[in-house]
């Protein structure tokens, strides 16, 4: 009889399985067919780009936890491959899986800067602060290859259009000059996502992504820039990273990060099986403990989707989590966290070929 195969991980993957999504109406399951294949070290898995031929660029929300309406992603998956990223099951509405599949076929929008330079110039187009980067990385390694990112930052820039970034790549320090600019016109606010400082544990939980060195080093860049900076320590991840929270509360600062945010580990659709698998791979002595203190901050379950409780979880672990997050902040001398230093009256479209002259 076949039994079920143990995923073995990947070099350079975060995911070991790529079983399919809910979406899907086949089944992929890996076995041991008994010949000792499964005890192989896997072969490494390519990166696969296509295009992404979507129509419209900016993507709108009326969640009530979510500090912005609306947001932007140049791209579909994400190469960092962080094994907690609650964007995973997103890649079920491709017909993929948000296993493997998620961090090694990756859809990239080369008609991004175009699509949003006219949704722009829409008559009634109401400006507030865009989000880039809400659902995977904008300077992802395919950013180095495309530079979609940085064409969408140079509308945003032409057209005065606030911005607010999300990363964990270093890749960001290239784009210094345009959001330097845009920053003097408080048009620019940069957050670095730092997960753990333990690089053994980066390389494992989110192997393509920029070490915690570099990201710390990308903050200190960005600050003397003068591009207001953040930190997020998330997710932070019972009994895992957890005890690492006011560590790098206290790294960024020194590094010149002026804001601070946190969230829970979120465990939606398929990466609850995915985080489970990732934690017996390779934090085995520690799974069921994690598991049930996730389990304890959401009723018993181990996600809760209600919008006041997702990002921050209830009971007296996330209690003690929120009360530590803000006593460092207070601390250290964070500033509150907010999107209202950045300017949306600045917004003017740039004149183009065809466009009548004022009288006046």
């Amino acid at each position: 009889m076949d039994m079920p195969a143990t995923p073995q991980p990947r070099k350079g993957r975060g995911a070991g399985s790529n079983e399919s999504g809910r979406f899907e109406s086949e089944k992929r399951v890996a076995f041991d067919d008994g010949w000792g294949s499964s005890e192989d070290e896997p072969a490494r898995l390519p990166t696969t780009l296509s295009v992404d031929t979507t129509r419209t660029i900016i993507a709108r929300n009326d969640s009530p936890d979510i500090g912005f309406d609306r947001s932007i992603n140049p791209y579909r998956g994400c190469e960092h491959g962080c094994i907690y990223c609650y964007a995973r099951p997103s890649h079920a509405y491709l017909g993929l899986s948000p296993g493997l599949d998620f961090e090694t076929r990756i859809f990239y929008k080369p008609n991004a800067a175009a699509l949003l330079r006219d949704e722009l110039r829409k008559k009634g187009y109401v400006c507030r602060p865009l989000a880039l980067g809400s659902n995977t990385d904008p300077y992802q390694p395919a950013e180095r290859k495309f530079g979609i990112t940085r064409a969408i930052l140079e509308v945003l820039r032409d057209f005065r259009h606030p911005v607010t970034i999300v990363s964990k790549g270093a890749l960001i320090q290239r784009d210094i000059d345009i959001l330097t600019d845009m920053a003097r016109e408080k048009l620019a606010i940069v957050t670095i996502s730092v997960t753990t400082l333990d690089r053994e544990l980066a390389r494992k939980m989110e192997p393509r992504a920029a070490t915690p060195e570099r990201r710390i080093e990308t903050i200190a860049a960005l600050a003397k820039a003068g591009i207001p900076t953040g930190v997020l320590s998330a997710p932070m991840i019972p009994a895992l990273n957890d005890r690492e929270m006011e560590a790098i509360l206290t790294r960024a600062r020194e590094a010149g990060a002026s804001v601070a945010g946190y969230t829970l580990l979120r465990l939606p659709l398929e990466l609850k099986a995915l985080f489970k698998e990732w934690l017996e791979t390779h934090q085995p002595q520690k799974s069921a403990h994690v598991l049930s203190l996730v389990a304890q901050c959401h009723g018993g379950k181990l996600y809760d989707s209600a919008w006041s409780k997702r990002m921050v979880g209830g009971g007296p672990y996330a209690e003690m989590l929120a009360a530590r997050f803000d006593r460092a902040c207070r601390k250290l001398g964070y500033s509150p966290r907010s999107t209202h230093m950045l300017d949306t009256s600045r917004f003017r479209p740039p004149p183009q070929r065809g466009d009548q002259l004022a009288l006046f």
